[in-house]
């Protein structure tokens, strides 16, 4: 059976991660950032706050270090020339694009479930066993968010026509926007300009559509799912801040469903599952849209 044509695309771009610090460097830092027990966490979770801190790993750190390495997947090429070189084997342009995803994807899920099982291994000792099917779930979750992360850079990287440009939209636009402040801008101006007024935090209003803008993005959606996975509440926030907001008589800066709505039955479209179907347009959707730009466009 022949291998497809995109394959020694995706095995050189894999080499080539597996081989360089950075994704290493990654790992590492991943761990001393996600380590961090904590009272309330161990109160809810026991044992399993262990396959928590995974979470604290996708958080802010995960994205910014997947971006990092992989916005320039195709626009540095673009800019060397050598993507013209590239196309001179018996590839298209398609092949390059899946290659390039499915190459770095792999190159840096390596690095990602090595720190995984460190945490886990970390947790296990100090902590004791915990659930090995929510610690595989949650690792799989984790895995497709860097899948996610990766084919929106990669996207951004075969649309763009220079690495500024790329780092401009990557960096200030999805990481910055989409990523870091998305709470604040999806409560408040949008949410505002839809409804007239800003969501409290606070105090949220029992209102679907809030929820729903809250979990549009990739981030937002990976934290609602793994909360889910957890059972610690329906929320895109992080797992300890999701437990201090369900504590009674506690309020911290944090949209929860099941604070919003109380004793009222949240619409079925809030599901937790639904994150994955966000997580997968997000995998699927600019990868089309710049297939269709790069196939049409111009290399140089």
């Amino acid at each position: 059976m022949a291998l497809p044509r995109w394959f020694p695309i995706a095995r050189n771009e894999a080499s080539a991660l597996l081989t360089a610090k950075g994704p290493w460097l990654l790992a590492l830092l991943l761990v001393g950032w996600a380590y961090r027990p904590q009272y309330l966490a161990w109160d809810e979770l026991g044992q399993n706050m262990t396959v928590a801190f995974l979470q604290s790993a996708g958080s802010v750190l995960l994205p910014l270090g997947v971006l990092l390495l992989s916005y320039r997947a195709i626009v540095e090429e673009r800019d060397t020339g050598s993507l013209k070189f590239l196309l001179g084997l018996p590839v298209t342009r398609t092949d390059i694009l899946v290659g390039k995803v499915v190459g770095r994807s792999v190159g840096l899920a390596v690095p990602v479930t090595v720190a995984a099982i460190v945490l886990g291994l970390l947790g296990a000792v100090r902590f004791g066993l915990f659930s090995p099917l929510l610690f595989l779930g949650v690792t799989l979750v984790t895995l497709l968010y860097v899948l996610t992360l990766v084919s929106v850079a990669t996207a951004v990287s075969a649309v763009t026509t220079s690495t500024v440009r790329a780092t401009a939209l990557v960096f200030g636009g999805f990481y910055l926007l989409l990523t870091v402040f998305w709470q604040r801008l999806a409560s408040g101006p949008v949410y505002g300009a839809l409804t007239g007024s800003a969501a409290d935090p606070y105090a949220a209003p029992a209102d679907g559509l809030l929820f729903v803008l809250l979990r549009l993005t990739p981030e937002r959606a990976y934290g609602v799912v793994t909360n889910w996975l957890l059972g610690v509440g329906n929320s895109g926030a992080g797992y300890s801040v999701v437990l201090t907001k369900l504590q009674p008589g506690t309020n911290v800066n944090a949209f929860v469903v099941d604070a919003a709505f109380g004793q009222t039955t949240a619409p079925a479209y809030l599901h937790e599952a639904l994150g994955l179907v966000v997580l997968v347009a997000w995998c699927i959707l600019p990868l089309a849209l710049a297939r269709y730009r790069f196939e049409r466009g111009d290399l140089a």
